[in-house]
């Protein structure tokens, strides 16, 4: 079984776990660029990213360019590899860099394309409230996700998925394909994307975040779930910031309403925290208010049984 060396790029755990296989593998991996380090957290502490983390624990040389100026690929042409794996990585690579390796770039993406292009395919295909989703492999080109497909593998989107645990599925998927490809790659048959069946998945602005009381309450259980862990969804009670990891849709029809404005509170009890929404209720099942760690719903009761009430109307939303 041929070995091929390997440059990959990528920057989130997503990719890191991909590169872990791959160092696992008969392949080998000579170079790695990731995203320079950034500050992250309340602190703002440099942090490196988990690609660059488990790079220098295995002293792989190792590449952060702020863009692919002159010099940058000047460098990465220099490198002899017969391919570029790229995982999440957030920079554009120029063509001459890919066309260099004699299997170009291939790129692991986390959905079916066309759809769902772009930064955030996870995220997207939860809100959208998409059944299914996967992973495909695609021969990179200069267009943003347009290549045409190597490999695609489906999965569910379960119910309670959140963009967490389907990345945990996705990155399982994705990691068992791409050893695959990696070991035929004289022997595939590409297939063209239908461009006309593409849609965009944008970086998600850290704004939706801000529950939206006047949404429907199934919509606002899909973003919950897609915005766990990062950025979370929250609210805003007594001045104070609620993150909101997990609730439940309860169907309008399951509790009178009475022209209660939306954002009120229905009922507070162990089983949940429910608040009115423009169609129907949402029940918070896990909560964490700002500067407290996080709880579930019956720990939350009994701290503040006292301080929040049915027809509460201090959760705020967006103006």
């Amino acid at each position: 079984m041929t070995s091929l060396r390997i440059v990959f790029a990528g920057t989130p755990n997503f990719a890191a776990r991909l590169l872990q296989v791959l160092l696992h593998s008969h392949h080998q991996v000579v170079a790695v660029y990731t995203q320079p380090d950034r500050p992250s957290g309340r602190g703002r502490r440099i942090v490196a990213s988990q690609v660059k983390q488990l790079a220098s624990q295995h002293a792989l040389p190792l590449y952060q360019p702020i863009r692919f100026d002159e010099q940058t690929i000047q460098d990465c042409l220099a490198i002899q590899a017969d391919v570029m794996v790229v995982v999440a990585y957030g920079l554009i690579i120029p063509m001459i860099v890919l066309d260099h390796f004699p299997y170009g770039g291939i790129n692991v993406h986390a959905s079916l394309l066309p759809k769902w292009r772009g930064a955030a395919p996870i995220q997207c295909a939860i809100l959208a409230g998409d059944q299914q989703t996967g992973i495909t492999i695609m021969q990179m080109v200069e267009d943003l996700d347009c290549g045409d497909s190597l490999d695609q593998k489906t999965c569910p989107i379960m119910a309670q998925d959140t963009a967490e645990t389907l990345s945990n599925t996705l990155v399982e998927l994705g990691c068992k394909r791409l050893l695959v490809i990696l070991d035929n790659m004289s022997q595939l048959d590409p297939i063209a994307q239908d461009n006309s069946k593409a849609s965009y998945a944008p970086k998600l602005d850290k704004a939706i975040a801000s529950i939206d009381w006047r949404q429907p309450a199934k919509q606002l259980e899909r973003l919950v779930r897609a915005l766990n862990p990062k950025p979370t969804a929250y609210t805003c009670w007594q001045g104070k910031r609620l993150k909101i990891w997990s609730s439940t849709a309860l169907e309008s029809s399951t509790k009178p309403i009475a022209n209660l404005p939306v954002g009120t509170v229905l009922a507070f009890s162990s089983e949940g925290l429910d608040v009115i929404t423009r169609d129907g209720v949402l029940r918070l099942l896990t909560v964490q208010l700002e500067g407290r760690t996080k709880m579930q719903v019956g720990n939350f009761f009994n701290a503040y049984r006292n301080s929040i009430f049915p027809g509460d109307t201090r959760f705020t939303y967006p103006a």
